[in-house]
C-alpha cells in the first residue's frame, strides 16, 4: 500500500507558475538588504547635520537623491563606527560644514551614456521585436522571414489522397492518355529495361470546372505514390528571388520523395509568355520562371518525378514551357458529352437518395455544356431543395428546378411588377416561344416563365437541346438569331412600343451575327475571309491590343453585313409573328394566368391555339 502511495505521488504533476519567480525575487531583495548590507542606520538630515556639527561624521558619499558615509558612535565608553545613509536636502550650506569640521567627503558622477544607449537604442529594438514576434505568430510559422524561400507545395500522402479513376468519369480519352504515366510509376523497370523515357510533364488543358485537378490527384491515387500541390500564384510574392528559391525548394523535395508527382494548377499565372510585362525588365514572375525551366531540364524523369500542370489559358503559356522536354504531352479535358454527363451525375449521386423512378439520362440530356463542377454543383442544389420541401428523396421536379436555378438564377417570387410590366413580359416571353416553335432547327422549348430571376431577369424561355452539338449551320445560326429578336418583335406588335426588356437578347443576336461575319466566313458579301484574330502567344505575333489587320472601309462593310443579318431576323420573324398574331395573344393570356407554361403543356396549348385560329380563319 505504501509502494503504491509513492507511485501516486511520482505521477503528480509539479505546478510552477510566475509566482514562485516573484516569492523568489523578494526573498533575494530581503536577503540583500538585510544581509548583505549589515548595521546600515537610516538618520534624519537634521540628525546628520547635527552630527556633522558634533565632529562624529568622519566621511560620506554624496549623490543626487542621499547621502552615505561613517560615523562616530560612544557606546558604553567604546567608540565604533556605523554606516549611515539619510536622504539629501537641497542644501548649499553642506559642503561648507564639511570643509569646516574636515570631512572627508566625495560627489557621485552619473554618466547618461547608459540612459541613452537603452532608450535611444535597445527600447526600439525591443519593441519592434515584439511587434515583430506578435505579427508573424499571427500569420503562422510559414511566414516568417526564415521560410519565405520554403516551398508552399502541400504534400499528400497517398492515404490522405483517397482519390482513384472510379471518381472520375466523363473524361475517359483524358483517363486513357494517363494511363502510360500511371503504368511508369507502378512500374519504371518495365520502361528503362527498354530505354524508354517517360514524358517529364502533362500539360491538363481544358475549361474551368472539367476536373483537370481531380484527374491529376487520380492519377497519384491509381499509382500509389506522393502527390505534391500547388499553385501557380503561390510562387510569385513581392520579395525578388523568393519565387525561385520556392522552385528550387520544391525540386528538391519532389527529388527526395520520388517516385511522386508535382502538380502546378493555374500553371499561366506562373508561365506566362515573358515579354508581357509592358514595363519592360526582369520581373521577379520571369525569374521564377526561368527557374522552373531549368529545374525541368535538369532533373532525371528516370527516378519517378512527373509534373503535371493544369490551364484553361494555353495560349498564354510561353513557348518554352511546351518544347518537347519540359511539357511532352498536352491532355485536352473536354467538356462531356451526354453519355460523360450521364456517368458524372451517377457518381455525384452516389451518396444522395434518389426517388426509384428518377431518370439522370433526362438531367443530362437537360443540361448541354455542363462541366464536373456544373453537375456536381447541380445535384447539391437537388439535394438542399428535397430536404428544404421536407422530402425524404429527391425527385426529378427538384432537379429539374435546380437547372432553372443554375441557369437563370434564383427566383424572385417576392417581386411586385404592375399589371402593364406584367403584359410586357408575358408577351415579350411568349413571342421567344412562339418563334422556337415555328422555326424548323430550333432546340424545342422546355419552359416559359414569368416569375424574375437572377440579377436582371424578369421572365425568361428555356430550351432543350435533342443532342450535343459540335457544329452549326448557317440555317441554325439564323434561326437562334431569330428566336433572340422574338421578343423585341413582339413588344412592338402588340403595344407599338419598345421595351429596354431585350437588352441581353440583342447582345447575344448580335454577337452571333458579328461571329458569322468576321470568324465564320458566312457573309456572301465578305466572302471566305476571317477578319478576326484569336488569343495567340506573344512568340506568334499576339500581343495585349490586337490591331486591326483590315481597312477602315471593311470595318464599315463588316457592320453593314451585322446590321443587314439583324435587319433580315427582324422582318422575318415580324411577318412570322403578324401572321400568328391572335396565337401569340393566346400564349400571352395564358402565361399571365398561370406564370409558368411547361413543354408539354405548351405544345398541347399550341394545338389548340392553331385549332381555334384555323376555325376563325375559315368563320
Amino acid at each position: 500500500m505504501f509502494k503504491d502511495f509513492k507511485k501516486i505521488q511520482i505521477k503528480m504533476p509539479k505546478k510552477f507558475s510566475v509566482w514562485h519567480i516573484i516569492i523568489a525575487f523578494g526573498f533575494f531583495i530581503l536577503l540583500q538588504m538585510y544581509l548583505m548590507n549589515p548595521g546600515v542606520r537610516d538618520i534624519t538630515y537634521s540628525d546628520f547635520k547635527k552630527l556633522v556639527k558634533d565632529g562624529n561624521v568622519l566621511e560620506c558619499h554624496i549623490t543626487h537623491t542621499m547621502v552615505r558615509g561613517k560615523l562616530r558612535e560612544i557606546e558604553r565608553g567604546t567608540t565604533k563606527n556605523v554606516i549611515f545613509i539619510t536622504a539629501r536636502v537641497d542644501d548649499p550650506d553642506l559642503v561648507k560644514d564639511l570643509e569646516s569640521m574636515g570631512v572627508r567627503y566625495a560627489g557621485h558622477y552619473e554618466s547618461p551614456w547608459f540612459r541613452t544607449f537603452f532608450f535611444s537604442w535597445v527600447m526600439p529594438l525591443l519593441i519592434l521585436f515584439v511587434v515583430w514576434r506578435f505579427v508573424f505568430k499571427r500569420f503562422g510559422p510559414a511566414s516568417s522571414i526564415m521560410t519565405f524561400g520554403k516551398s508552399k507545395g502541400r504534400l499528400y500522402a497517398q492515404e490522405d489522397l483517397n482519390v482513384t479513376f472510379d471518381d472520375v468519369a466523363g473524361i475517359d480519352e483524358a483517363k486513357e492518355e494517363l494511363q502510360e504515366i500511371i503504368e511508369f510509376l507502378k512500374t519504371p523497370e518495365k520502361f528503362r529495361a527498354l530505354g524508354g523515357k517517360i514524358p517529364k510533364g502533362v500539360l491538363l488543358v481544358g475549361a474551368p470546372g472539367t476536373g483537370k485537378t481531380l484527374l491529376a490527384k487520380a492519377v497519384a491515387g491509381e499509382a500509389g505514390v506522393p502527390f505534391f500541390n500547388m499553385s501557380g500564384s503561390e510562387f510569385v510574392e513581392m520579395f525578388v528571388g523568393v519565387g525561385a528559391a520556392r522552385v528550387r525548394d520544391l525540386f528538391n523535395q519532389a527529388d527526395q520523395k520520388a517516385p511522386c508527382i508535382i502538380f502546378i494548377d493555374e500553371l499561366d499565372a506562373l508561365g506566362k509568355a515573358r515579354g508581357a510585362n509592358p514595363m519592360g525588365g526582369h520581373d521577379e514572375r520571369e525569374q521564377t520562371l526561368n527557374q522552373l525551366l531549368v529545374e525541368m531540364d535538369g532533373f532525371d524523369s528516370n527516378k519517378g518525378v512527373i509534373i503535371m500542370g493544369a490551364t484553361n489559358r494555353p495560349e498564354m503559356l510561353d513557348s518554352a514551357l511546351l518544347r518537347p522536354g519540359r511539357f511532352d504531352r498536352q491532355v485536352v479535358v473536354d467538356r462531356p458529352d451526354l453519355h460523360g454527363r450521364e456517368a458524372i451525375l451517377n457518381v455525384h449521386a452516389k451518396d444522395v437518395k434518389l426517388e426509384k423512378e428518377i431518370n439522370l439520362h433526362s438531367v443530362a440530356a437537360m443540361t448541354p455544356g455542363f462541366v464536373g463542377a456544373d453537375l456536381a454543383n447541380l445535384v447539391n442544389e437537388a439535394a438542399l431543395l428535397a430536404a428544404r420541401r421536407n422530402k425524404k428523396a429527391v425527385g426529378m421536379p427538384e432537379f429539374e428546378e435546380a437547372i432553372d436555378r443554375i441557369m437563370a438564377g434564383l427566383e424572385k417570387k417576392k417581386r411586385l411588377m404592375n399589371m402593364k410590366e406584367k403584359e410586357i413580359v408575358a408577351y415579350h416571353e411568349s413571342g421567344h416561344a412562339l418563334v422556337a416553335c415555328s422555326l424548323p432547327h430550333a432546340d424545342p422549348v422546355r419552359k416559359i416563365s414569368m416569375i424574375p430571376r437572377g440579377i436582371g431577369a424578369l421572365g425568361y424561355t428555356l430550351q432543350k437541346p435533342t443532342e450535343d452539338r459540335y457544329l452549326m449551320t448557317r440555317t441554325e445560326l439564323l434561326d437562334r438569331v431569330a428566336i433572340f429578336v422574338g421578343g423585341r418583335v413582339a413588344e412592338e406588335i402588340i403595344f407599338n412600343e419598345i421595351s429596354t426588356g431585350a437588352q441581353n437578347d440583342l447582345e447575344k443576336a448580335t454577337e452571333i451575327a458579328k461571329l458569322m461575319v468576321k470568324e465564320y466566313g458566312m457573309s456572301d458579301k465578305m466572302g471566305l475571309v476571317t477578319f478576326e484574330q484569336g488569343n495567340r502567344p506573344l512568340f506568334l505575333g499576339g500581343g495585349f491590343a490586337a490591331s486591326k489587320e483590315y481597312s477602315e472601309e471593311t470595318a464599315r462593310e463588316i457592320d453593314l453585313e451585322i446590321k443587314k443579318i439583324m435587319d433580315e431576323s427582324f422582318h422575318r420573324v415580324k411577318a412570322l409573328l403578324t401572321e400568328k398574331k391572335e396565337i401569340l395573344r393566346g400564349m400571352a393570356k395564358t402565361l399571365m394566368e398561370q406564370e409558368v407554361i411547361e413543354g408539354e403543356e405548351l405544345k398541347k396549348l399550341l394545338e389548340e391555339l392553331h385549332k381555334a385560329n384555323e376555325k376563325s380563319a375559315r368563320a
